[in-house]
């Protein structure tokens, strides 16, 4: 009976060892088991950028003698790039996502049968509840219309007083969204950590209008934002004085012949939104899925803009490598002004559709004219003195009180209305981050997770 009892007591221990996320008898240290296999896969309309090293910075002199840049040796990470500067259809689709969320969840006030889902296959109650997003919104009927149009007004649609030619249509002043985000940057400070010894966080966070508050835990760091998502229609003709581009406030954002045009029209704000939106966007198709969620989509770091353009043509003054704006035939190979008062000898007078030119060796369209692309850096003059060599990267949030100075920041590539100085790939210039303009789009990145062998370049050891 000792020696049964003694191999049953070694079988039990024998099982949860195996059982556990440890090693299994061997006592070998060996990292958990079963961990999911993962493979990244490309993700739609975004090019693969491999890891390098290049030189940050002006490829010829300083024709505007700004001084806001000098020849930096630095490093990137590989990550995935948008092909294309982000469309016009592309960005309606936010906007178009943000009406239906603010749709449903007003309808959802009376209609929560129909609009939200209150319940789980449980039947336990959820609260808050979910937008049922199956559910097509019935823009005809008449609840439906009761509430996102009422004869009183305050609906989802503009008042039928200022409606022009009667014509019904959502009041774009109220597709505001709301979306929250992770400030690592301040989680990141020493004197932020949680202390073990006192059972408490340390320092004070500074929230975005600039007060400083004391650090309650996580939560502390998840920041929360509101911003309106319609595009600036109208910066067609505020940014130009005495010029007619009434048709162009009218029509560029949602005619059907503008769709593959780049975006413009949005601040940098927006811009960011956007990103963070497109993150939540895939991560819940994935959630769904029961997959693991992906690195978040984000505007370009100034160091990954550039070394993009160059498209690995190390001391190249524009992506396509030459010194010059022409091809052999002697015809313009970008979007911008190319001549005095002469917009159209490149073939196009404002923007073009976004695969118009042919693309650097990276395979990125429009990396040089078109509309200038923000990134997500701020922009100071001696930034390049003090950032670091590998990743570099200066980031400031800006708060409503901070000086317009402190609001600004990087714009590149140049656009249409810009001579040729501006299309280099280590001009540097600015804008500041509340202010939309009709020559500022943007594109998005996304790092690349883990290190694949099959992206490694051997060539280099041969």
């Amino acid at each position: 009976m000792k020696i049964i009892f003694k191999i049953n007591i070694f079988f039990i221990i024998t099982i949860i060892i195996g059982c556990g996320g440890g090693s299994p008898v061997t006592g070998e240290l060996e990292g958990v088991k079963n961990r999911p296999a993962f493979h990244e896969n490309e993700p739609h309309g975004m090019l693969f950028i491999k890891q390098g090293s290049y030189n940050m910075g002006a490829s010829d002199q300083d024709v505007a003698w700004a001084m806001t840049s000098q020849s930096k040796t630095v490093s990137v990470d590989p990550f995935w790039m948008d092909e294309t500067e982000i469309t016009n259809n592309e960005y309606r689709e936010f906007v178009f996502w943000v009406r239906d969320s603010i749709a449903r969840r007003m309808l959802g006030e009376d209609l929560s049968d129909k609009y939200l889902i209150t319940e789980d296959a449980l039947g336990n109650e959820i609260d808050p509840p979910f937008l049922n997003w199956e559910q097509p919104i019935e823009w005809d009927g008449e609840e439906e219309i009761a509430i996102l149009d009422p004869e009183e007004g305050g609906g989802l649609f503009l008042p039928k007083d200022e409606r022009f030619f009667r014509r019904k249509e959502i009041d774009s002043r109220k597709l505001i969204y709301s979306y929250d985000w992770i400030n690592l940057k301040q989680a990141a400070k020493k004197s932020n950590r949680y202390d073990f010894k006192t059972g408490k966080y340390n320092g004070e966070i500074i929230d975005l209008n600039g007060n400083r508050n004391p650090i309650e835990g996580r939560k502390s760091f998840i920041f929360k934002d509101q911003i309106e998502v319609y595009p600036d229609t109208l910066c067609w003709m505020s940014d130009f004085t005495y010029a007619y581009n009434e048709p162009w406030t009218n029509l560029y954002f949602w005619h059907p012949a503008y769709d593959e045009y780049p975006v413009v029209g949005v601040n940098w704000k927006q811009a960011t939104a956007f990103s963070i939106w497109r993150t939540r966007l895939h991560n819940n198709y994935l959630y769904a899925l029961g997959e693991q969620d992906m690195q978040a989509y984000r505007l370009p770091t100034e160091s990954e803009w550039e070394y993009a353009a160059r498209g690995g043509l190390a001391l190249s003054m524009y992506p396509w490598g030459g010194p010059y704006t022409r091809n052999y035939s002697g015809c313009f190979i970008a979007n911008f002004k190319p001549l005095r008062g002469n917009y159209v000898d490149d073939g196009g007078i404002r923007t073009l559709q976004v695969t118009t030119y042919d693309p650097n060796e990276f395979g990125l369209y429009d990396m040089a004219g078109n509309v200038a692309e923000w990134t997500s850096n701020a922009f100071d003059e001696s930034a390049y003195s003090f950032i670091h060599d590998l990743s570099p990267n200066y980031e400031y949030n800006a708060i409503p009180d901070d000086p317009p100075a402190l609001k600004r920041k990087v714009v590149r590539g140049g656009s249409w209305k810009d001579i040729a100085y501006y299309l280099q790939t280590g001009t540097r210039t600015y804008e500041y981050q509340d202010t939309s303009k009709c020559y500022i789009g943007f594109r998005c990145v996304r790092s690349y997770m883990g290190r694949d062998r099959n992206d490694w370049d051997n060539s280099r050891f041969y």
